[in-house]
């Protein structure tokens, strides 16, 4: 019996740093997870490459991928879709790869009822007034986007019972360890290794 991978979904308000962790945990080279790109509506930002930090969609398009039941999760978010492409997950996971998704809270809640058995990590910062910090210094929104951010991310810092771990992202490199500790813990659940010790006391 192939143990199947686990779905990693990391979320957490726009601004916290989701991309800038999930980037360093990805340079890593002991790092094992498949990254599922996401598809979105947005922009890209200076220094994102489409297929590879997102798969940037025309809303005409990602429209298409609804209707054609081609996602995981989506969300709309500050004007902007954003989901995941479903094919991949799956046959991904069947194959026993750890499957890393860096989404929305919205679409976390989507992926919670789809797949309860996922590993659902939030990441929090260290305090609203820095969270808007970085929102600024980013330069790419407006006062008002701003603003609306904000009141975007205490709602869904109000959605934090949705995911089994909290992680604060004070330091990244801090922050990315916490996050593999509690994927290699993940691992270890009696859940997911007993069959193997059952075969192993079966008799012939």
């Amino acid at each position: 019996m192939q143990e199947k991978g686990l779905l990693i979904v990391l979320s957490g308000p726009s601004g916290v740093g989701k991309g800038t962790v999930r980037k360093e945990i990805f340079s890593q080279p002991d790092t094992s997870f498949e990254y599922s790109v996401s598809a979105t509506t947005r922009k890209p930002r200076e220094g994102e490459v489409d297929g590879v930090d997102y798969f940037f969609k025309t809303r005409e398009a990602f429209e298409e991928m609804i209707e054609n039941d081609q996602l995981l999760e989506y969300a709309e978010f500050v004007g902007n879709y954003y989901g995941t492409p479903v094919d991949y997950v799956r046959k991904t996971l069947d194959e026993g790869k750890d499957v890393f998704l860096e989404i929305e809270v919205q679409g976390a809640g989507q992926v919670r009822k789809k797949f309860p058995e996922g590993l659902f990590i939030f990441l929090a910062p260290p305090s609203l007034s820095e969270l808007e910090n970085r929102i600024t210094i980013r330069g790419t929104e407006t006062a008002e986007l701003i603003q609306c951010r904000m009141k975007a991310a205490r709602d869904e810092l109000e959605m934090m019972e949705l995911y089994d771990y909290v992680v604060e992202n004070d330091q990244v490199e801090l922050a990315c360890e916490r996050v593999k500790s509690i994927v290699v813990a993940e691992h270890c659940r009696r859940e997911r290794v007993q069959y193997r010790y059952k075969k192993m006391l079966e008799v012939d």
